[in-house]
C-alpha cells in the first residue's frame, strides 16, 4: 500500500516524535552526559565515514571552490545580520527587547557544521564543499562573531578561549575525517557498496543533535520562563528570519549560475545557525541573568532550521532522483 501524499516522509515522523520524546522525557543527570557522549561518538562517525567516502580529487575540488564558499560566508556573517536590522519594526512587537537582542546575537554566529554536512548530503549536494565550509565557519566563528556582536548591539565583547575551542572542533570533527580518508584504500570499497549506511548515520545524528538540544532546552525551562504570546511571537520570527534566508539564498545560488550541487549546498550551508558555538558565546559575551532570554531564539530557531530543512533537503533528493531516472532513459 502506497503511503497517502498528505503524510510527511519517515524521517520527518522521526524527528517529530523526537521533540515530543524530548519534551516529555528530556535528558538529564547522568543520562544526559551519556547522550552527549553517543552524540558527539555519532557526529564524529558521520566524519570519519564522509573522509573515508570522498576522493583525494574531491576534497581538493571542495577547497578549491572558492566562489561557493565566499557566498556561504557572506550569508552567513553578513545577510543574517543585516535582515536581524533591517526586519526590527517587524519583528520588535512580536517579542520583548531581550528577546530581540538575542534574534540579533543568533545572526551573528558561525554555521552549524553537522546538520550542515548531513542534509546537504541527504539533499545529494557538494558534501566536500560542505565540509569545508561548514568547518571553516565555526573556525571563524570564534573571530568573528565578538566583532559583529559588538557592532550590531554596540556592545564591547570580551575574548573566548578560542584555542580550546579550535582544539575541541579538531579533535571532534576534522581528526576522525582525516583518519577516515587515510583509510579509504582499506573501507572505501565496502562503503560504495553499503551507501545506505552513510545515509543511516546522517538521518542518525540529526536525531541525536535534535534529542539533545531540546532535551536542554526543556530542562533549562523552555516552556515554563516565556510567556505565551511572546513564545508564538519568537517562532513566527524566527520562521520568517529562516524562511527569508532560504529564500534568498536559492534565488541567489540560480541567479549566480550554480549547478543544483552547488546550490544545494549554499541554501543548507548558509542558512544554519550553531546554537554549540553560540551558547557558551553567550555565556563569555552577556550578563548571567540575562543569558537565558537570549539563547531562547537560537533554541527554537535550531530546531525550526532542523525541521524545516529535513524536509526541504527530502524534496532537493526527489528531485535529484527524478533527475538521475530521466537522465539514465
Amino acid at each position: 500500500m502506497s503511503r497517502p501524499r498528505f503524510l510527511p516522509d519517515n524521517f520527518t515522523l522521526a524527528l517529530l516524535t523526537t521533540v515530543v520524546l524530548a519534551s516529555f522525557f528530556p535528558a538529564s543527570g547522568k543520562f544526559a552526559d551519556y547522550v552527549e557522549l553517543a552524540t558527539t561518538a555519532i557526529v564524529s562517525l558521520l566524519f570519519f565515514l564522509h573522509g573515508a567516502k570522498l576522493s583525494r580529487q574531491a576534497i581538493f575540488a571542495g577547497i578549491g571552490h572558492w566562489r561557493l564558499h565566499v557566498w556561504i560566508f557572506i550569508a552567513t556573517f553578513v545577510l543574517f545580520p543585516l535582515l536581524g536590522l533591517a526586519l526590527r519594526p517587524l519583528l520588535s512587537p512580536l517579542v520583548t527587547p531581550e528577546m530581540y537582542i538575542g534574534v540579533l546575537f543568533l545572526c551573528t554566529l558561525p554555521a552549524t557544521v553537522q546538520s550542515a554536512i548531513a542534509f546537504t548530503s541527504m539533499a545529494r549536494g557538494n558534501v566536500p564543499a560542505a565540509v569545508c565550509s561548514a568547518s571553516a565557519s565555526t573556525l571563524l566563528g570564534i573571530l568573528v562573531t565578538p566583532v559583529l556582536v559588538s557592532l550590531v548591539l554596540n556592545k564591547n565583547a570580551e575574548g573566548g578561549d578560542a584555542l580550546h575551542a579550535i582544539g575541541k572542533i579538531a579533535m571532534q570533527l576534522l581528526l576522525p575525517f582525516i583518519v577516515g580518508h587515510l583509510l579509504r584504500p582499506v573501507i572505501g570499497g565496502f562503503l560504495q557498496r553499503r551507501a545506505s549506511i552513510i545515509k543511516l548515520v546522517d538521518q542518525g545524528s540529526i536525531l541525536f543533535v535534535v534529542y539533545a538540544a531540546f532535551s536542554a532546552a526543556v530542562i533549562s525551562g523552555l516552556w515554563q520562563q516565556t510567556p505565551i504570546p511572546s513564545l508564538l511571537g519568537l517562532i513566527a520570527l524566527c520562521g520568517i528570519l529562516l524562511a527569508v534566508v532560504l529564500a534568498i539564498t536559492t534565488w541567489g545560488a540560480r541567479r549566480l549560475g550554480f549547478n543544483k550541487e552547488d546550490e544545494i549546498t549554499l541554501v543548507f550551508c548558509g542558512s544554519k545557525k550553531s546554537m554549540v558555538s553560540g551558547i557558551p558565546m553567550a555565556n563569555v559575551l552577556f550578563p548571567a541573568a540575562s543569558v537565558g532570554a537570549i539563547v531562547l531564539p537560537l533554541m527554537l530557531f535550531h530546531q525550526i532550521q532542523l525541521m524545516v530543512c529535513a524536509v526541504l533537503a527530502q524534496r532537493y533528493a526527489r528531485r535529484v532522483q527524478i533527475s538521475d531516472d530521466t537522465a539514465a532513459h
